[in-house]
This record gives C-alpha cells, structure tokens and sequence, in this order.
C-alpha cells in the first residue's frame, strides 16, 4: 500500500516533539514486523497522522523514520473485553482493601505493560459475598464512576462490561438505573453480560469443582461445602422469576439496539438459540464445544479466556480454549482476571501451530475489538487509530518494549 505519504523520498519530520506523555500526532515507525490481519509484512514502514494509521507498507531504502523498530512485532493495541483484573487489585488481599482510584491508576500500569490499550472492566450488578471480594451495587457504582473519569484521557481507553447475575433482583434494578442514566451509546456500543453462576449449570455444571473451590479458599470440610452449595441451589431456584424477568428484559434492550449483549457461559446449543432468541451478539466462555460450534453456526463471535489457553484447559473442567482455537471457532481471547495473558496467550497458539501468527495476534485485536463493536481499532490499516505495540516475539513468552496509542478521537495521546 502506498499513500506518497513515505514512499519516493526522505519522512516527514514530525509536527511536534517527543514527549514523556506519548508519541506525537504524526510520526513515521520503521523496520518493523507488521503484523496485518492476513499477513506479516518483514522489514516494514508504518506512518501516522493526526493519530491515525495513514500507511503500512514496505520500508523503502534510503528513508529515514522517526522511530527505528529494530524488527519488533509491530501489533494493534491489544482490546481487553473482559478484564475482573480490577477487584483484585483493589482486594489484593484478605481484608487489605485499596482506594478503588488508586487501584485503578495502579491496575492501567499492568494493562499498559500488556499492550492492553482498549480495557473493558467487569462491574458486577449483584449483592453476592460468594467469591473474594463482596460484589455489592455500590461497588459497580463506584467502579462506573471510577472507570468514567479515566475514560480515554490516561495510557489506557478504559470502558466498563456491564455483568448482570440474572438471579439477584437488586442487581437488575441497579442495572436498569444505570442504563436509564447513561442514555445512548455514544462512544460506543454499551457492553451487557448476563451471567448465572449458581452450582449445578453454567460454569459449575459439576457442583464439584465449586465445593473444591470453597474448600481450598474458606478451609471449609467436605461437608460443609456440600451443604453450602446445597443452601445455595435451594435459595437461587426461588429466584426464577427474577431470572426470567431478568432475561425478557434484557432481550428487549438488546433487541431496541440500546445494548449490546454477551451471553455468559452458555453450555448447550439450546442456551446459544435461546441467546440469539434474545438478541444476544457473543457467546462469552461457553462452556461445551458443542456451544461454541453452535454459536459460530449463528454467526456469533465467540470469546475464550486467556488464562485456559495458557494452561491448556479450563480450572473447572470446561471446554479447552485451545481446542476450541484448533477448530477455528474462537473470535476473541479475554484476559478475564490476567492482562498479560493476553499476548502471551496468542503467541503460544502460533508457536503451537494451533493458528497463524495473524490469527493469533487477531484473536486480541481485531477479534476483540469486533466483538466490543469497536470499527475503529484493532488492524493495522489505513484510518484506524493508532494504537500500536512493539514486541519482542520471545521464545516461549513475548515482552512488550513500547506503546504509542492514540489518544481519543485518533489524535495522539
């Protein structure tokens, strides 16, 4: 591709200066590894302007770029769809909680050092004391308002994943408020996900790994877990009202274009119908192989957690995101609680021949960034932002030594 921007003679000088906030409006990046969606252009030139991509081409011979890539991956910035990686960082440990603006600035360092530029962060509407940190309306709240005031001014485009528990009336009333709040979509798409983890279905379909689960973090017996999971099941199925309240009203908004939803865990091909029924638009972490074909039989994106692929499978006995991978289901890798496995993750499936480096690579790109509806982002392509990520490929495991990321409406952050 050639614009006459860089081809024919020297680069252009850039507009403005370097600075330590991040790369200029326009600038020219050489000698890279581009990494486009269908192919890995060696020894490549890629010019900025105004904070937009305005080339990607062969690196000509004798021209001069602002930036030498030393032969880096030249990448997208990585887009995130569902990052809880934030509750851990303001619940490190154990009763040792941090100001959730202070866990927010700390949380964008460890995204930025992945390459991660677009960030979709999991507030969850529920009042549950089930799992680490007590998910509470109030926290989804404040982690909104958190997250909104960052926005797309810092190192990192933070947005906000809606995640519904379909079974907790005060969470669908939160929801509801919040949406009524924040009215349209400008900026982009709102991002819904419903989501039902009570034992028994979904992403406990073996209860047993749930009891395992209590029993290694609350020192719990045997028996105590049993009952407990016991006590949980029986309290949750008084809520099927709720949930199915719940799921109509979701169907509605979705089907009115207000949002746009994810359905989490589905583990069957009737649950995927039941999705589409519904207007959902991604099938997040389905659980069974049978689901994510189903999913991508109905034209669904489907997205897979990072940390699975990394181990190889799932830590409660569900579907191989490698597997999956292998099959050419999957759209999208979600770091879901580690940022860094992002790359990592993707890498690996290239290295083990599970996919191409451009499919990998778009697996936490131009994958995720579509099932976000983002069209602004995520490939190496003439109008797109330019947010780009140079890395060392690494053997086994890469290493991010830049970001230069756009900042919002595409002018250089």
């Amino acid at each position: 591709m050639s614009t006459g921007l860089v081809s024919g003679g020297p680069a252009e000088a850039p507009a403005q200066g370097w600075t330590l906030g991040g790369p200029p409006s326009d600038y020219v990046l050489g000698h890279v590894r581009a990494v486009l969606p269908d192919q890995v252009l060696d020894d490549a030139l890629v010019a900025v302007r105004d904070g937009r991509i305005a080339a990607v081409e062969p690196h000509p011979a004798g021209v001069e770029a602002d930036v030498d890539g030393q032969g880096m991956l030249c990448l997208p910035g990585l887009v995130d769809v569902h990052s809880d990686g934030l509750e851990k960082e303001q619940l490190p440990r154990p009763g040792a909680e941090l100001p959730l603006e202070f866990a927010l600035l700390s949380f964008e360092g460890k995204l930025r050092a992945a390459g991660v530029t677009t960030a979709f962060h999991g507030a969850a509407f529920e009042e549950n004391g089930g799992r680490g940190m007590r998910r509470t309306l109030e926290n989804a709240r404040r982690i909104c308002a958190t997250v909104a005031s960052r926005g797309d001014d810092g190192l990192v485009d933070h947005r906000i994943l809606h995640r519904l528990d379909v079974r907790c009336p005060e969470g669908l009333a939160g929801l509801r408020q919040r949406l009524e709040e924040i009215g349209g979509t400008a900026g982009g798409p709102l991002l819904v996900s419903h989501e039902d983890h009570t034992p028994g279905q979904g992403q406990y379909a073996d209860r047993g790994y749930y009891e395992r689960y209590l029993m290694g973090t609350r020192g719990v017996t045997e028996e105590e877990a049993r009952t407990y999971v016991d006590r949980l099941i029986e309290d949750r199925d008084g809520r099927l009202d709720v949930r199915e309240e719940a799921l109509d009203w979701l169907g509605e908004q979705a089907r009115a274009g207000r949002i746009r939803l994810l359905g989490h865990d589905p583990g069957s091909p009737e649950e995927v119908e039941e999705l589409c029924d519904r207007g959902g638009a991604v099938a997040e972490f389905p659980t069974t192989a049978e689901a994510a074909k189903s999913a991508r039989e109905h034209a669904m994106p489907v997205v897979m957690g990072a940390p699975n692929v990394l181990r190889g499978h799932s830590h409660n006995g569900n579907a191989s995101g490698r597997e999956l991978v292998g099959r050419g289901l999957v759209t999208a890798l979600a770091s879901d609680y580690l940022p860094s496995g992002l790359l990592g993750a993707a890498l690996l499936l290239a290295e083990e021949g599970l996919t191409t480096l451009p499919a990998a690579v778009g697996l936490v790109t131009g994958g995720a960034a579509y099932v976000a509806g983002l069209h602004d982002r995520g490939r190496l392509e003439a109008g797109l932002r330019a947010d780009l990520v140079l890395a060392e490929p690494g053997r086994p495991w890469p290493v991010v030594a830049a970001v230069l990321r756009a900042g919002s409406g595409g002018e250089a952050a």
